[in-house]
């Protein structure tokens, strides 16, 4: 993602210190509730803004009932960062798999990652423009996982490069401006607009192989 440049793995005491959210029997449903209702109200209002109360309200909870699973607001967020990173993590990671060549493997990671900020538009502005209210611990685990997807961009390019099948004067500088145009839906998706997310994934994915002068 976007402001990144360099992967690095997930410290292990960073995961150590990173609380679950409390799921006894039957809590899930309300957990759920409470995530989709957090990841509204922070897209909608941004994470200040957002009260504890207009999560609740928005999962149909008292706001004592969001303590009962999660210990802070800040929690909240951080449960959405890491499964919102991990989910777009694993997609481009899925999409480059499922491709032999360098080429069909960008195209396929600009459509999968620019559907995904299209689809899950609202938790994509979470994991996106929120993710800099974290702890620092908090934000050390979500800077790794965004390494990690720069790193499959990179990857990708690099592997292009080396076989002919792109032109680029300068890898980083390339799967920076990729995907910020892949991450950039988020801020402008509505499911209101003429165009669906299928449409957006692959004008995006030409427009990658336009950039790195693989066009057909």
């Amino acid at each position: 993602m976007p402001r990144t440049t360099t992967s690095a793995a997930v410290p292990e005491t960073t995961r150590e210190t990173t609380r679950e959210p409390t799921r006894g029997p039957g809590s899930e449903p309300t957990v759920d509730r409470l995530m989709a209702a957090a990841a509204r109200a922070f897209a909608d209002k941004g994470f200040h803004a957002t009260t504890t109360r207009d999560i609740a309200s928005g999962a149909g909870l008292s706001p004592a009932g969001v303590y009962v699973h999660f210990g802070s607001k800040e929690e909240l967020l951080m449960g959405l960062s890491r499964t919102g990173h991990a989910s777009a993590l694993a997609a481009v990671r899925e999409a480059v798999a499922q491709s032999p060549t360098p080429r069909e493997q960008l195209a396929g990671v600009m459509a999968t990652f620019s559907k995904w900020h299209a689809e899950k538009y609202e938790i994509a502005r979470v994991v996106q423009y929120e993710h800099h209210h974290l702890t620092p611990e908090h934000h050390a685990e979500v800077l790794g996982l965004r390494k990690q997807i720069d790193a499959v961009v990179r990857g990708v390019l690099e592997a292009g490069v080396a076989d002919g099948s792109f032109t680029i004067d300068d890898v980083g500088d390339t799967a920076l401006a990729l995907l910020s145009i892949a991450v950039d839906v988020a801020r402008w998706y509505s499911p209101t607009i003429r165009r669906t997310p299928a449409q957006i994934a692959t004008t995006n994915a030409h427009l990658a192989l336009r950039l790195v002068g693989a066009a057909a």
